[in-house]
């Protein structure tokens, strides 16, 4: 089943749930973005399928992202390719028309995938042919060839069920500590989630970073700052948000966001006072 993003009706603020996008209304207008649930044969592994489609863009549209803490494996005319945790900037320019196809696994997800650390892909852009060979070029190949969305998405899974992934149990364990982090703004430091998880804090980084790609510091820092992003866009005091976020001063909140998003919170509002 499709879940369409609603676009922001006139005088008040929608929750898109869109985190990670940079001025994320003004993206609404220049591309369509869809998200698909997996069957539930994948759903252990795999978050949602993601779609965004552009047609006829008239100027070259340039979106940014301040990723998130997963893995994804996305197909497009121009590339098709494994991405690890982007840690720094991204942002992907689209011309003319295209669609991309991504499979956003969940966090520790892609483990049974890789075979090994998900921390040896941080950072890092992986071609599908490369990791996995003939089998995975034909992949990229038919999937580009199917214009049918949701046919496309049924290649992707019976790929992945072919590899035959092994059910690991820390891959839910690392799942909900995640999930706990994003949707638990109280949640600010290391040693709260590794109390919170009934590890000890080292045992806690070796997990992330082996089934997430990151550790638990990055991870708590990033949903942070997406809950700054969404919150500063709608024009809220950022002395009060960065107390609240567990930053020990408004100027470091102001500093990690600047490297993340691009541009100064102060900018940022004044987006969201545009849109």
């Amino acid at each position: 089943m499709a879940t369409s993003v609603p676009r922001r009706p006139e005088g008040r603020l929608v929750e898109t749930r869109q985190r990670g996008w940079v001025d994320p209304y003004a993206g609404l207008n220049a591309f369509d973005f869809v998200r698909r649930a997996p069957s539930p044969e994948i759903a252990a592994y795999v978050e949602h399928f993601w779609v965004v489609t552009w047609t006829d863009v008239a100027e070259p549209y340039e979106q940014r992202i301040v990723s998130h803490p997963t893995v994804n494996m996305t197909i497009a005319q121009d590339f098709h390719r494994i991405a690890g945790v982007i840690t720094g900037g991204f942002s992907h320019t689209m011309r003319g028309s295209g669609r991309v196809l991504g499979t956003r696994f969940r966090p520790g997800g892609f483990r049974p995938f890789l075979g090994g650390p998900v921390s040896q892909l941080t950072g890092r852009f992986v071609e599908i042919g490369e990791m996995y060979g003939a089998a995975g070029a034909t992949l990229a190949e038919r999937v580009l060839a199917e214009p049918d969305v949701q046919a496309a998405i049924a290649l992707i899974e019976t790929f992945l069920l072919g590899l035959g992934p092994d059910h690991d149990p820390l891959t839910e364990e690392v799942a909900a500590l995640v999930a706990m982090v994003e949707s638990d703004v109280s949640v600010t430091r290391v040693d709260e989630l590794a109390a919170r998880s009934g590890r000890s804090v080292r045992s806690l980084q070796r997990l992330f970073r082996d089934h997430v790609g990151v550790g638990p510091k990055w991870v708590i820092r990033r949903f942070r700052l997406h809950e700054a992003a969404e919150r500063i866009y709608q024009g809220l005091d950022l002395a009060t948000l960065a107390a609240e976020l567990g930053y020990t001063d408004q100027a470091h909140l102001t500093r990690d966001f600047t490297a993340a998003v691009g541009m100064p919170p102060a900018a940022y509002a004044r987006l969201g006072g545009r849109a």
